[in-house]
């Protein structure tokens, strides 16, 4: 059989034998004429995203030839749910076997009823590494990115979308990696608001950047209020889109940087309090690049505070975001070398917002779930 005929289909248990009603769903699907089981990755136990009132989940991802049609793949699926006992009167509830189609090879549909390849699959670690341990190189039909990038992105996390928060990206990287020409591009192309750091805002960083590090905390605070201006709760609404050129999080990575230790003591109350109102991104997206080519592009802009800046406190940063980012867990992340972005070429930033579409829910990007994870 071709690639095309090759399915992919999760399976998810968290009550009574978990393994038993796994093993039950492979061994019921395989029983009907036109499915084959090929291989079945390993069983995983996750936690539910309904919340720690549950019982854990068995998780596995099944690889089957078929020689069905998906709308028959999907009809023999949800009888083997009902067979096994899964009910579907509250959303999120605990379930004796969880069966979903995943992939059906490259095929696309966006019916009432039936969305292939389904609509969280790139949200989903559990999902992204079995796929990744059967084939990592398959290739999302839609996103065309591979399960292996996709799985990179979620940290072994899962997500779920929620409409009920403002759609905030942000962008992060070094200085003069281009996080503002990218952030400026993309909500251009998704129409939506444009939140820039405050730097010319600040009336103390050219005398910091001059030497002036009793000045320091007056910068940070002067950063610190100027941005919670713009990313508390009540300043962005809910459900609608923004794209902003910096990460809130960052905040820390400097202060470390350009303050003493009782400057600091000072800055991390102050931070404290105001962290818990600023609204989280639901998508970063990590620009990265060499020091020397960010200083590079410092010298180019010529911002005349920027010019005292040298290479060993691009490399300080350069660690520090290192860090922030390998252990990022309030969003799905993508990472992007720089030197990647050639404007020049139309489908540069066409395909970037492609991908954050699938990582926002906004009203125009809203797709109704056939089933949930």
């Amino acid at each position: 059989m071709n690639e095309s005929n090759i399915a992919y289909v999760g399976l998810g248990s968290n009550l009574g034998d978990r393994k038993k009603y796994i093993d039950d769903a492979l061994k019921m699907l395989t029983q009907t004429e036109g499915i084959l089981l090929l291989r079945s990755s390993d069983v995983i136990e996750t936690t539910p995203l309904a919340g720690s009132d549950q019982s854990s989940y068995l998780n596995t991802v099944a690889e089957l030839q078929i020689s069905l049609s998906p709308q028959e793949l999907l009809k023999k699926i949800l009888d083997v749910e009902a067979a096994l006992g899964r009910t579907r009167n509250v959303k999120w509830s605990p379930r004796t076997i969880d069966l979903d189609l995943i992939l059906f090879g490259d095929a696309v549909f966006k019916q009432t009823n039936f969305i292939l390849p389904h609509p969280q699959m790139h949200l989903r670690s559990f999902v992204l590494m079995g796929l990744c341990q059967l084939n990592p190189k398959l290739v999302h039909p839609l996103m065309k990115v591979d399960v292996s990038e996709l799985a990179a992105r979620l940290n072994n996390l899962n997500f779920k979308p929620g409409s009920d928060v403002p759609q905030l990206v942000s962008i992060a990287g070094l200085i003069g990696a281009g996080k503002t020409t990218l952030a400026t591009k993309l909500s251009e192309r998704l129409n939506c608001q444009l939140i820039l750091e405050p730097y010319d805002w600040n009336p103390y960083l050219p005398q910091v950047y001059a030497g002036r590090k009793e000045l320091a905390l007056d910068c940070q605070l002067s950063f610190l209020t100027d941005r919670f201006g713009q990313l508390n709760a009540e300043a962005l609404k809910s459900s609608q889109l923004f794209i902003s050129d910096y990460l809130f999080d960052k905040e820390l990575i400097y202060a470390n940087l350009l303050l003493d230790q009782l400057q600091m003591d000072l800055y991390k109350r102050i931070f404290d309090l105001y962290n818990p109102q600023i609204s989280s991104p639901v998508l970063v997206i990590y620009l990265t690049d060499s020091p020397q080519n960010c200083l590079e592009r410092i010298k180019l802009r010529n911002r005349p505070y920027e010019q005292r800046i040298e290479i060993s406190f691009l490399e300080s940063l350069l660690t520090a975001h290192e860090e922030l980012m390998a252990g990022w867990k309030k969003s799905p992340l993508i990472k992007i070398r720089t030197t990647d972005l050639d404007y020049s070429k139309p489908d540069t930033v066409e395909n970037l917002v492609n991908q954050i579409k699938f990582y926002i829910n906004v009203p125009s990007t809203k797709q109704k779930l056939t089933k949930n994870f």
